[in-house]
């Protein structure tokens, strides 16, 4: 019986839940730790003309790289997150945020010197008031990258599927993108990339290429009219990816196919509280689905469904399949 989501049956998501259950996923790329300052205000500060915010609760949560491994070990998949932290208290609480979610912090390196990278969003009555990022976004080099290379390659040698998570922190630098992506081609898994403006041009080779509109109109300029099909394809072969996958906010997603198809891929989202996190978890459900044996379209049917899910919670968090299923048979 075909459900509403997109000619997935209720027995066909079934099916992909048993297939993505337990496949090894490699995550790699920019890990960060989200802190989030929850309080009210009732007056302007008598020193500046800015709110006081009085705090009533403080948390945090996995974000960046991080929170894609969370969303893979929500779908019931092994997951190796590779990435580095600082060393200090931030990546001491990324650690057991971590060890929390069941995963291993084996390939995360602590690097001296070098921050680990933190956002802090101060939410008043669940508006977001500012936001102050603490991060060092330099190239990673050195003994650090060396290092964290041969945890990739050794990662991804026993995996299903490599996912690259880009926030332009300095860690996806071309030599550890190119051993990455050469590494996943030996074992013949599928390959998907959440690319920045920085290393943007150099995922050759990645099954599943997943920019935004504006990520993409920026990296080729006003010169190509991406409103017009020819541009997407145009575009895809210009990056030498098999797939792209361009995300469009509410008006959902467009796969551009390596037979120059473009498939639509319906938003489905009912209520928008956050977007923040609505990326990784269209990362960590394509490419564990692909990992699954899914078709390319009904891996991104299932990431939408869990996008749509996930930016209806307040910040950034993970989604569970009775979630997903909720939403994807109603």
């Amino acid at each position: 019986m075909a459900s509403k989501s997109g000619g997935l049956s209720r027995d066909r998501i079934g099916a992909l839940r048993r297939a993505m259950r337990g496949k090894q996923i490699v995550v790699v790329g920019d890990v960060m730790l989200d802190r989030y300052v929850l309080g009210d205000t009732e007056r302007i500060s008598p020193e500046a003309p800015v709110p006081v915010v009085t705090v009533h609760e403080r948390r945090s949560a996995m974000g960046g790289a991080a929170n894609v491994a969370a969303n893979v070990a929500a779908i019931g998949a092994g997951c190796s997150l590779v990435g580095v932290v600082g060393d200090d208290a931030d990546g001491a609480t990324l650690r057991q945020a971590l060890a929390g979610a069941k995963l291993s912090d084996q390939q995360i390196v602590s690097v001296a010197n070098r921050p680990t990278t933190c956002k802090t969003r101060v939410l008043v009555r669940g508006q977001q008031m500012v936001r102050f990022d603490e991060e060092v976004d330099t190239p990673l080099q050195g003994s650090e990258l060396k290092r964290l290379t041969k945890l990739l390659v050794d990662a991804v040698a026993k995996a299903d599927a490599l996912l690259f998570e880009d926030y332009n922190k300095g860690v996806l630098v071309p030599s550890l993108i190119r051993a990455g992506i050469e590494a996943a081609h030996q074992r013949k898994i599928p390959i998907v990339v959440d690319p920045k403006f920085r290393q943007f041009f150099d995922y050759a080779g990645a099954t599943v290429f997943k920019p935004n509109r504006r990520e993409l109109a920026a990296a080729f300029g006003a010169g190509m009219d991406l409103a017009h099909p020819d541009a997407l394809h145009e575009a895809r072969s210009k990056l030498k990816v098999e797939n792209l996958l361009l995300t469009l906010g509410p008006e959902g997603m467009a796969l551009v196919t390596h037979d120059r198809r473009i498939l639509p891929i319906a938003s489905h989202a009912q209520e928008v509280f956050d977007v923040s996190g609505a990326g990784d978890t269209v990362t960590a459900w394509l490419g564990t689905a692909l990992a699954g044996g899914a078709t390319l379209l009904e891996a991104a049917q299932l990431a939408s469904y869990a996008a749509a899910v996930e930016v209806s919670k307040h910040g950034v968090t993970t989604v569970s399949w009775d979630e997903l299923l909720n939403l994807a048979t109603a």
